[in-house]
This record gives C-alpha cells, sequence and structure tokens, in this order.
C-alpha cells in the first residue's frame, strides 16, 4: 500500500512538473544565428517570420535574416552564407537551382505549397461588364487591339506593361515573353523599383477604375484582394519553356508551369540541426491560408507587419501548424503568443 501511494505521488508530482518541462529553455542545434533569405516579396517575408517565431521561441535558436533577391541569396545559400530560403519557386530558375545544389551544396526540403500561380492580368472591369473597355481581350494576341486602353504616360504611342522588378527571374522570364509575343514593339516593358512599387501601381489602377496590365503572382494580398483576370498564353510545356529559357531572343513562349513553391537549405547547416530539419521539411501552408495572412499583413502596416501577420496566424491556426514540430515545441509557441 505504501508502494502504491508513494508511486501515484510520484505520478502526481512528475505531472505538476510536465507544463515546467515542455515550457523549458531549449537548447539550439546551432550555436550561431539561424540566417534567411530575405527575399523581396511579402509571402516570403511572412514565411520567415513565422518559421523565425518558431525556431526562436519553440527552439531556443536566435536568427536573422539577409535580404536581397533570387539569384544572390541562391548563391550566397550554395556558399554558407544563407542557411535557409522559405520560398524557392525552383521551375522558375532551373539552371541557377541545379548550380546551387551542386555536389550537394543546398537540398531540397519539403513543398510549401503547390497551388501557386503566375501570369499577366487584368482587371476583370476592363474585359466584363457594360462599361469593359476591351470584352474582346481574351488572350497576350490581342493586347496589340487593346494598346491604347493602356497607354504608358512616358511613352503615348504604346501600352504599358508593368513587369516584375529588374533582377526577379519572372522579370527576365517576361521580357522574353513580351518579344516572342511580338509585343515589344506596342508595349513599354515597365520595371517598377520594387515589389511594392509594383503592388502600388496596382492599387492605384483599382482604386481609379482604371486599366493596367501586369505581371503577378500568388498567394499575395494583391491576388486575395483584387479582382484580375489571367490572360491566356500558349499552354505550358517543360520543352518549350526550356527553349524559352535557354534563348536569348526567342520566337516562341508558353505559359508559367504549375508552381511547387519549395523550402531548401543550405545542406552543411541542416546535417549538424536534425529537428530544424524535421521542423522545416513538415511546414507546409496553402494559397488560400498565405493570402489570408498576407491581406492581415497588409492591414497591419508597419516594418513588423509580417511578424504581426505571423503571430495572428500562429494564435488563429495551431491545426495547420502543430503538425509541423514536437508537442513541447508547440507548447512554447503557444505560451509565448498569448
Amino acid at each position: 500500500m505504501t508502494l502504491k501511494i508513494s508511486a501515484c505521488a510520484w505520478l502526481v508530482g512528475l505531472a505538476a512538473l510536465a507544463p515546467g518541462l515542455a515550457n523549458a529553455a531549449p537548447t539550439c542545434e546551432v550555436k550561431r544565428p539561424v540566417v534567411f533569405a530575405g527575399l523581396d516579396w511579402d509571402s516570403n517575408a511572412f514565411h520567415v517570420a513565422v518559421a523565425r517565431f518558431i525556431l526562436d521561441h519553440g527552439y531556443g535558436c536566435k536568427s536573422e535574416v539577409l535580404p536581397g533577391t533570387t539569384i544572390p541569396l541562391l548563391n550566397g545559400m550554395a556558399r554558407g552564407d544563407v542557411d535557409v530560403t522559405m520560398e524557392l519557386w525552383k521551375d522558375n530558375l532551373p539552371e541557377a537551382w541545379e548550380a546551387a545544389r551542386k555536389g550537394g551544396k543546398s537540398v531540397e526540403l519539403g513543398i510549401n505549397f503547390d497551388d501557386a500561380v503566375q501570369g499577366w492580368f487584368v482587371p476583370r472591369y476592363v474585359v466584363e461588364g457594360p462599361n469593359a473597355p476591351a470584352p474582346g481581350l481574351k488572350s497576350v494576341f490581342d493586347l496589340p487591339k487593346y494598346k491604347e486602353i493602356f497607354r504608358d504616360p512616358e511613352d503615348p504611342g504604346k501600352g504599358r506593361f508593368y513587369n516584375g522588378v529588374a533582377g526577379w527571374v519572372a522579370e527576365t522570364v517576361n521580357t522574353k515573353k513580351l518579344k516572342a509575343y511580338g509585343l515589344d514593339d506596342d508595349f513599354t516593358n515597365f520595371h517598377p523599383g520594387s515589389g511594392a512599387a509594383l503592388s502600388a501601381a496596382i492599387a492605384s489602377a483599382y482604386a481609379r477604375q482604371r486599366p493596367i496590365l501586369y505581371y503577378y503572382w500568388g498567394p499575395t494580398w494583391v491576388m486575395g484582394l483584387y479582382d484580375g483576370v489571367m490572360l491566356d498564353e500558349p499552354a505550358y510545356d517543360p520543352a518549350g519553356w526550356k527553349a524559352m529559357a535557354e534563348s536569348k531572343s526567342p520566337t516562341t513562349a508558353v505559359g508559367f508551369p504549375p508552381m511547387e513553391v519549395w523550402v531548401v537549405a543550405n545542406a552543411a547547416f541542416i546535417a549538424q540541426a536534425p529537428q530544424l530539419k524535421a521542423f522545416l521539411s513538415r511546414y507546409r501552408t496553402t494559397s488560400a491560408v498565405v493570402s489570408k495572412a498576407l491581406v492581415a499583413m497588409r492591414d497591419a502596416g508597419g516594418a513588423n507587419a509580417p511578424e504581426v501577420a505571423a503571430k495572428a496566424f500562429l494564435k488563429e491556426r495551431p491545426e495547420v501548424w502543430h503538425a509541423w514540430v514536437p508537442g513541447d515545441v508547440a507548447a512554447r509557441v503557444d505560451a509565448a503568443i498569448k
């Protein structure tokens, strides 16, 4: 009887200690800050903020962000200057990714989301409704007939196409497409100075109900907030995409490939951090989840908007992220967001 009572007391005492054990300060597997690729678009900023919060509060790590554009940061990850890239659109840059992973320097960890979209868009009010100025605009090949609708204020003889930012892989692809589709004589290849400048131009056009032709991608707050119609292009096929990518002046082009967006990492970093590897390999979201978070991020505004959106996501969607981490890590993160 005494043994049974003692055993029960021991179990009760252990249960009382369990919350403290779960929330005990963990020791990070690496003794330096984990460096994330600070790619210059909103969805990456959101994912980085989520991953950093979990690393910092759940695994006891320090972390920092190295800002830049895709190719330099991908090269930096191969060198070991960057540890983790949360959003690699690797099908946009197959050669650069192959170079980064050459010799086992960088590795794929898992798919972040597999329902991404890219393309050329116009507002729905441009092509539908009683006052639509271009009801016949369906395809990129229809654009020359409607260039006056998208008139470039700096070159009124042409329309304006809002491309991505110089340095983005998609900007290079779009520039090739303009030529391949025979549009470079009719449209200015306009490059906003930043991702924020591109989204601001789109927001301004929608606010004034003005026509605009623009490249964009999802998930983003822009795609979640504004009703755009993607113009038809020739259907994607791997051979056509490869030929376009390899040619400096292609005469044919195809639509963007269906996108799986990956979490990737420096191989040497992952080798010394198996717990972090497990977490990052299980990191999985969807376009809808991210678009909702990005609208919240936009509404928050300010330099810390990604962190605000990340905490809101972690608080509101535990059924998503609890699957990424062990129970003790989840408990520490839950405690940190209350």
